[in-house]
């Protein structure tokens, strides 16, 4: 499906920025707690793949010149990267890493006091809500530009400029 292609093109660099400002937050973090800027723990490390993932999606995107064979390559290692998705969510339970287990359950009550977890949870939704407008405006960017040549960007061109 073309929409889908140009969908997942259009979250790759959304996706990319949001992982790079969760390990850079996350180092500054980690240097008072941990006593360190980086370590190897599972969850991290699971957020730098997640990161390459995304920047090798973006690399292949451009790197291979026709869109529906770029669209079937970057499918791919999107697919091979969903696997990182659970591992991700799950590392804090599989294996003893510094980072704490899930505090919040949807069957359970939050185990944080509600001035914590509300203001958490705006949060969580403003950058849902982040998320996607600005993957609504990539993707109208990039229907433009494939869509380039055909008379109703034309004639959204000259709405505009008029």
């Amino acid at each position: 499906m073309k929409v889908a292609d140009m969908v997942a093109k259009s979250c790759a660099p959304i996706g990319a920025s949001l992982a790079v400002l969760a390990l850079v937050t996350g180092a500054i973090w980690g240097k008072p707690t941990w006593g360190s800027w980086w370590v190897w723990d599972a969850r991290l490390t699971s957020m730098l793949i997640l990161l390459f993932l995304y920047l090798g999606v973006m690399a292949l995107n451009s790197a291979i010149e026709s869109e529906s064979t770029a669209a079937q390559s970057t499918a791919v290692l999107a697919l091979v990267g969903l696997v990182n998705i659970p591992i991700i969510k799950y590392s804090v339970d599989w294996w003893n890493t510094l980072h704490q287990p899930a505090t919040f359950s949807v069957t359970e009550k939050p185990a944080m006091p509600a001035e914590m977890w509300v203001p958490l949870l705006l949060l969580v939704i403003g950058f849902y809500c982040f998320f996607a407008v600005v993957l609504m405006l990539r993707l109208r960017n990039e229907i433009i530009r494939r869509e380039r040549r055909t008379g109703w960007v034309r004639e959204l061109l000259i709405q505009l400029r008029g």
